[in-house]
């Protein structure tokens, strides 16, 4: 799983170097299929549940699940890219959100805010405690910001198989859920928004975004549960 984690890192770390103003999305898309074949992965999303793309690509209001098109980013866009690869039969699963050159005040601190959640969540992910001290330590954050989180799409466990049990809210009360043991993978990834927690899925069937219209938010990472605490592996 370290290595499919690191396909996925190297993945992500190529596509915000390639990410500029008028870059159409499905290009990221095409890079993304040549680098994960490059370094001798299959991509995890393609024809997952019949999804049509290798990786999603989510802007401003679109939270998660967003197809990648002939959709031109501009400056100021907020773009969320979720990657996953497998290698050797093991899955790895991260996601980022990146900013088009400059934006407002408010759309930086929410990226910000979300990466730090998540952070707290990592932190918390230590064996012996529980999925809800995940959910716990990522709600405390956002909620004192006044951000929504949603509460729809969660993270998950991960390994074999891309989705794997346990469910891993990002929202609900600590000391709940099942126990975090050495060997266990995860994946935590809160999505947050500027508004409004609420969500709706496009005509697609794939795109999910917030009903209000405002920006969203998502960062997520897969997480070993070791005896030394939690070891994240999708970064380089």
């Amino acid at each position: 799983m370290r290595e499919a984690g690191r396909v996925v890192a190297r993945t992500l770390d190529l596509l915000a170097g390639a990410l500029a103003p008028g870059l159409p999305t499905k290009e990221l898309d095409r890079l993304a299929r040549s680098e994960i074949k490059a370094l001798g992965a299959r991509p995890s999303f393609l024809g997952y549940l019949g999804y049509p793309a290798v990786i999603c690509v989510s802007v401003n209001d679109e939270i998660v699940h967003g197809i990648p098109g002939d959709r031109v980013v501009k400056e100021g866009d907020l773009v969320s890219i979720d990657a996953g690869a497998v290698v050797d039969g093991f899955h790895g699963d991260a996601a980022v959100t990146l900013i088009v050159g400059e934006t407002t005040p408010e759309r930086r601190a929410l990226v910000d805010a979300t990466r730090k959640s998540l952070e707290l969540g990592i932190e918390a992910a230590r064996p012996g405690n529980r999925v809800g001290d995940v959910s716990a330590a990522i709600e405390g954050y956002i909620e004192q910001l006044g951000y929504g989180l949603v509460r729809e799409y969660v993270g998950h466990g991960i390994g074999r198989k891309l989705h794997e049990p346990p469910q891993v809210p990002n929202y609900g009360p600590a000391g709940q859920g099942p126990v975090l043991r050495v060997g266990m993978t995860i994946a935590i990834e809160p999505m947050v928004n500027l508004g409004d927690w609420k969500t709706r899925t496009l005509d697609d069937e794939w795109t999910v975004v917030t009903l209000d219209g405002s920006p969203s938010a998502h960062f997520e990472h897969t997480v070993a549960i070791t005896a030394g605490g939690p070891e994240v592996l999708t970064v380089p």
